[in-house]
């Protein structure tokens, strides 16, 4: 009974920060395709390499939140092949955040 409440409450977390992780994620991409069209149709000052840098901030903490949606679909599970899966997503969402990190600080903002 206790290990179905939990189940329970980690599938509701698992889903929270899915969900919360598209949204930000969306929304970066949302604004960002406002703020360029607001430099290229309506001439309006702009940097791109900013909205850019902004746009890369969003996806990384997108990224994040998803990485804490799978560990804790893992710990439901807890089998074998799920452990290898989260490893293999959570390599390759590290290794994009860390490019996109790198990406970010040839930005030199503040």
């Amino acid at each position: 009974m206790i290990l179905e409440f939990i189940n329970v409450v980690l599938e509701i977390f698992v889903q929270y920060f899915e969900l919360v992780s598209a949204l930000i994620i969306i929304y970066g991409g949302l604004r960002t395709i406002f703020r360029i069209l607001r430099i290229e149709v309506f001439k309006k000052p702009g940097s791109y390499q900013r909205i850019r840098k902004e746009f890369t901030d969003r996806i990384l903490l997108g990224l994040e939140l998803l990485i804490i949606a799978d560990v804790l679909e893992t710990l439901r599970r807890r089998s074998l092949d799920d452990i290898l899966l989260l490893g293999a997503i959570i390599l390759i969402r590290i290794l994009l955040s860390h490019f996109l990190s790198k990406e970010e600080e040839e930005y030199n903002f503040d």
